[in-house]
């Protein structure tokens, strides 16, 4: 049998959420646990604009998630029940692969809260990938490999983008090469080359990081172009880290060999929040159908933003999204989204 994973550009049947249950996620206060859960609705309601989305809820929070999310603006939001720990779904849940025949399959990554993390949890969310492709009718494809949706990018044509301090994190998969990491990249989702970053954005880095995401850094919204994230304050210190990035992508090419035409998404122009150095980062955003739901900061460089992202997602709409209460928690839109594409 040989997969593939579709690019985040090809038809989609449904996307998949988790709604915040506990812990860092909902906050410690009930003003915190409002604003992230109208922040997780928010974005279910844009995207419900142009595709189906479930949200998987626990139990306990399944009135909060119907009081929020409400009707759908054009299709359906459907409520699931099951246990969680967090609600990153392109984390915790599967991602969808494509057959030779067609048929779709759910990739089934082990998920150890990125890396074993002293805070993290993860006894219900490690079930999530099954249970989301058992809800999508789909066989599941098991792989040992530590590993989670928003440490990986595709173009659908075989190209991968990854981080080393993710895949190959002592945390994660310790001992691992990186001959043996394409190999099963190659085994689950279709990878023909793999383009290994050193590591991922500062914030990304540090204690509530994932140890270096790519889905914050880099995006191919088609083959042959990649969006980088652009700081371009030198008082940030992902200035030196967005020129080199810059720069290894404009001697790289795709696993066909065309060279990436390389688009700079900037940085929003706020550089620190009470934390510290923010990673905020317009990367990191959903593209489902006719749309392309964006992280928005409040910030100047918001409508730069979207207008470099209607230039390479041509006849979509790009709809904008608050995201700062995402971002407070430790991500952002693609995080907690994850897509199921279209077959037959």
């Amino acid at each position: 049998m040989t997969l593939h994973m579709p690019a985040e550009t090809a038809a989609q049947d449904r996307i998949w959420m988790a709604f915040p249950s506990s812990g860092y996620a909902l906050g410690e206060t009930e003003s915190e646990a409002e604003a992230a859960r109208s922040t997780w609705a928010a974005v279910a309601r844009a995207t419900s604009e142009f595709t189906p989305v479930t949200v998987v809820v626990t139990e306990a929070q399944t009135d909060h998630a119907k009081r929020h999310l409400g009707e759908g603006v054009r299709h359906p939001i459907t409520v699931v029940n099951a246990d969680l720990d967090d609600a990153w779904m392109r984390d915790i849940g599967p991602s969808f692969v494509v057959d030779e025949t067609g048929g779709l399959h759910a990739v089934d990554w082990v998920f150890n809260g990125w890396g074993a993390q002293e805070w993290a949890k993860w006894d219900h969310d490690e079930h999530i990938g099954r249970f989301v492709a058992d809800l999508a009718g789909t066989p599941v494809v098991s792989s040992q490999l530590r590993n989670e949706g928003g440490g990986i990018h595709v173009d659908g044509k075989g190209t991968v983008l990854a981080t080393r301090s993710v895949q190959l994190d002592p945390g994660r998969n310790p001992g691992m090469s990186e001959a043996e990491v394409e190999a099963e990249f190659a085994r689950t989702i279709g990878a023909q080359k793999v383009i290994w970053l050193d590591h991922g954005l500062h914030r990304d880095n540090q204690t509530y990081g994932t140890r270096g995401h790519v889905d914050i850094v880099a995006a191919m919204p088609s083959p042959g172009v990649v969006l980088v994230h652009d700081q371009r304050n030198p008082d940030h210190p992902d200035f030196e880290f967005s020129r080199r990035l810059k720069e290894q992508f404009a001697a790289e090419t795709t696993a066909d060999g065309t060279p990436f035409d390389v688009v700079p998404l900037p940085a929003p122009e706020v550089l620190r929040d009470d934390e510290g150095f923010v990673d905020y980062s317009y990367v990191n955003h959903l593209v489902t159908n006719g749309g392309v739901i964006a992280c928005t900061f409040d910030d100047p460089m918001d409508a730069e933003a979207a207008a470099v992202l209607e230039r390479v997602y041509p006849g979509r709409k790009v709809v904008g999204v608050d995201a700062r209460e995402l971002y407070a928690r430790g991500g952002g839109i693609h995080c907690i989204t994850q897509q199921q594409p279209s077959v037959g």
